[in-house]
C-alpha cells in the first residue's frame, strides 16, 4: 500500500485535469489539501477522475480559499468517508464515529473549526500481518498564525486540540490511525531553514502541542536498524503521545528535507524552506507496516512537494461508495431522462398556469404567456392588422433615431484626440482672390451663408484662415499644399508625446546590489503600517541562507517619492 499527502496550492491549476498527476504517484490513497474550490465551482473532470473515487472539503465561508481533498483508487475505495473533525457535517450512519471529549469547545467554536473545509475522514480496510483490521486516513489542512490576526491564533490551536481529540478517539476503538496534510508548523530546528532567526523557537505554541501529540523517540544515526528504532523509547517525553513522525523515524538526521519554500523570494532555488507537511501513525502501526517514508521535492506545480509512505499491508476495497463520494453529487450523477418525458401531452391552461405559477415578480402576464405559447391562434388577428399611416409614420422616425443613436454612440473618439489641436476648417476665400482662384459668385455666396450658420468659435478661426490666405496668395500652390501637410504631421506628433512623458515617466531606475552588482527588483511593501505602499529596491537573487554566497544579499534601499 501506497499512501501520498500534497498541498497543490489550488486545484483548478490543472488545466487537464488531475488524473495525470495521480497516476504520476502509483498510489492508492491520494490526500490534497488547499484545493481552493467550492463546490459550485467544482468541475466534473476534477470530480470524477477515471480509476479513482474522491472526497472533498469544502469551505463554506470564503471562496477560493483552503478545502481538501482524498482521492482512493477505485481497489482502495472506503467503507465509510465523513467531512470535518467534529461531526456536525455529517449524516447519521454513513459518519466514521468516536468524536472523543469535546466539552471544552462550544457549539459555535466547533462549527466554526469545521467551517473552513479543513479535514476528511476515510475509513479502510486492510489485510497485515496480524489479519483483518482497520485503518482511518485523516486528511487535514491545519490553519495558519496570521500574526496580523491574534484570533486566527486561538483558532489554530483550537484545531490542533479537536484533531488530537479526534485521532485518540479513533483509535481507542480499535482502528489504526494516519494523520496526514499540512500541519503549517515546522516541529524541529532541524525541520527549518534558520531556526535562529525565529524568536523563542521552542517556546511556539504550535510546536509545544507537537511535543505533546507526537510520541518521543531517543535520537538515533541515519544507519541504525530500522526494524528495532521504537524500542529505546526516550523518557524525556512530556506527555507520551501516541503518534509517530513517520518520515524522522526513518529520517532521524537528515537536514535540508524540507517540504515548503516561498515563491515570492524565489527560496526553492537554494532550498530554504521548512518542513510542515507529514504523515503522522500511530506507533504500532509504524513498528508493523510501514516500508519507508521521503519528501518529493522534484514535483513542482506548488510551493508544497509532496511526502509518500509505503505499507506492507493490502487494502480490502468496499464494493460500494460512500454517500459523500462525489459520484454521488446530484451534479455528477448525469441519470439519464426518458425520450418519453419529452412527448408526454400538456394542454395550454396547464402550461400557462405552471408558467406562471414559477415565474418571478416582473415577468411575463398570463396574456403575453398565452401568446408565446400559441402564437398562430392567438395572435392571427393581430398578424393581420395592417399599420395605419400614422403609425408608419411614427416607425420610420422611431427606426431612424434609433440608427442616429448607434452612430453616434460608435463613434467614439481616441483618448488622444483630447491632447490634440483642433484643426481649422478649410473654407475657400472670398476677399482679393487672385485670378487663380476666382470662382464663381454663386460659389461665394454658398461660402458665406455657411460660415454665418458655423458658430461663434469657427467663424473666429474662419476669418484667421481668411486673412492667412491673403497674406500667402501670391505663393505657389504646390509650395502651399507641401507647407500645409508638414503642419498636419507635426500636429499629431509634437504635443501627444511631451504630454505622455510628462505624466507617464515609468518606474526609477534600478541600482546594483553591492554584492553581486547587478541589477536590483523594485518591491512594494504591501503590510499594513506606515509604509504601506512605499516601494524599495533588493537584490534580485532567491532568498537563501546568510552563509550561501549564491542567495541574496542584503542590499535595500527605498525608492524616493520624487522619483
Amino acid at each position: 500500500m501506497k499512501i501520498v499527502t500534497w498541498n497543490i496550492n489550488g486545484i483548478r491549476t490543472f488545466k487537464n485535469g488531475i488524473k495525470k498527476i495521480l497516476d504520476s504517484f502509483d498510489a492508492d490513497i491520494i490526500c490534497v489539501q488547499e484545493t481552493k474550490v467550492t463546490r459550485d465551482l467544482l468541475d466534473e473532470k476534477t470530480a470524477i477522475v477515471d480509476g479513482y473515487n474522491s472526497y472533498f472539503s469544502f469551505s463554506r465561508g470564503r471562496s477560493g480559499y483552503s478545502g481538501v481533498a482524498t482521492y482512493c483508487k477505485d481497489s482502495a475505495t472506503p467503507f465509510l468517508a465523513e467531512e470535518g473533525l467534529t461531526g456536525l457535517l455529517a449524516n447519521q450512519g454513513e459518519a466514521v464515529g468516536c468524536y472523543g471529549d469535546q466539552v471544552e469547545l462550544s457549539s459555535e467554536e466547533l462549527l466554526a473549526l469545521d467551517n473552513e473545509g479543513r479535514a476528511v475522514i476515510t475509513q479502510h480496510h486492510f489485510v497485515g500481518k496480524d489479519g483483518p483490521q482497520k485503518l482511518t486516513v485523516i486528511n487535514v489542512y491545519c490553519p495558519r498564525a496570521d500574526p496580523d490576526k491574534p484570533e486566527r491564533k486561538q483558532y489554530k490551536l483550537q484545531f490542533y486540540q479537536l484533531l488530537q481529540c479526534r485521532a485518540e478517539a479513533i483509535l481507542s476503538s480499535g482502528s489504526h490511525v494516519i494523520v496526514l496534510g499540512d500541519v503549517n508548523t515546522s516541529h524541529r530546528p532541524i525541520d527549518h531553514c534558520d531556526p535562529d532567526d525565529v524568536d523563542n523557537f521552542e517556546d511556539n505554541p504550535g510546536r509545544k502541542w507537537l511535543d505533546h501529540f507526537l510520541f518521543g523517540m531517543a535520537e538515533k544515526t541515519e544507519n541504525d536498524n530500522t526494524e528495532d528504532d521504537l524500542t529505546d523509547i526516550s523518557q524525556k517525553s512530556a506527555s507520551g503521545g501516541k503518534f509517530v513522525d513517520s518520515f524522522r523515524h526513518f529520517h532521524p538526521m537528515r537536514s535540508s528535507a524540507f517540504t515548503c519554500w516561498s515563491t515570492i523570494t524565489g527560496a526553492r532555488q537554494t532550498n530554504y524552506g521548512t518542513r510542515i507537511d507529514y504523515i503522522f501513525a500511530d506507533h504500532c502501526l509504524v513498528k508493523s507496516a510501514f516500508i519507508g517514508v521521503d519528501i518529493m521535492p522534484e514535483v513542482e506545480g506548488s510551493d508544497h512537494c509532496p511526502v509518500w509512505a509505503q505499507l506492507s499491508c493490502t487494502l480490502q476495497s468496499s464494493p460500494k461508495c460512500p454517500p459523500l463520494c462525489t459520484r454521488h453529487m446530484p451534479e455528477f450523477t448525469g441519470r439519464q431522462q426518458k425520450l418519453s418525458r419529452f412527448f408526454v401531452k400538456v394542454s395550454d391552461k396547464e402550461r400557462v398556469s405552471k408558467v406562471s405559477e414559477e415565474s418571478l415578480p416582473g415577468s411575463q402576464e398570463s396574456g403575453e404567456i398565452r401568446e408565446n405559447l400559441n402564437p398562430v391562434v392567438q395572435g392571427n388577428s393581430v398578424a393581420k392588422k395592417r399599420p395605419t399611416c400614422r403609425e408608419k409614420d411614427a416607425n420610420a422616425s422611431k427606426a431612424k433615431r434609433s440608427n442616429q443613436m448607434k452612430t453616434e454612440s460608435n463613434a467614439k473618439g481616441s483618448l488622444l484626440a483630447f491632447f490634440k489641436p483642433k484643426q481649422t476648417p478649410t473654407i475657400p476665400s472670398i476677399v482679393n482672390l487672385s485670378p487663380k482662384q476666382t470662382k464663381s459668385s454663386e460659389d461665394s455666396q454658398g461660402s458665406e451663408s455657411d460660415v454665418r450658420s458655423c458658430p461663434s468659435n469657427v467663424q473666429t478661426k474662419t476669418n484667421i484662415s481668411l486673412v492667412t490666405e491673403m497674406e500667402t496668395e501670391n505663393q505657389d500652390e504646390v509650395e502651399g499644399e507641401s507647407t500645409s501637410t508638414v503642419k498636419s504631421k507635426d500636429c499629431k506628433k509634437g504635443p501627444c508625446t511631451g504630454f505622455w512623458k510628462a505624466v507617464l515617466h515609468g518606474p526609477p531606475q534600478p541600482p546594483l546590489c553591492k554584492s553581486h552588482n547587478e541589477p536590483c527588483v523594485l518591491r512594494t511593501v504591501k503590510k499594513a503600517g506606515p509604509n504601506l505602499g512605499r516601494q524599495f529596491f533588493v537584490c534580485a537573487r532567491p532568498q537563501g541562507h546568510a552563509s550561501n554566497p549564491q542567495a541574496r544579499c542584503n542590499f535595500f534601499a527605498w525608492v524616493d517619492k520624487g522619483k
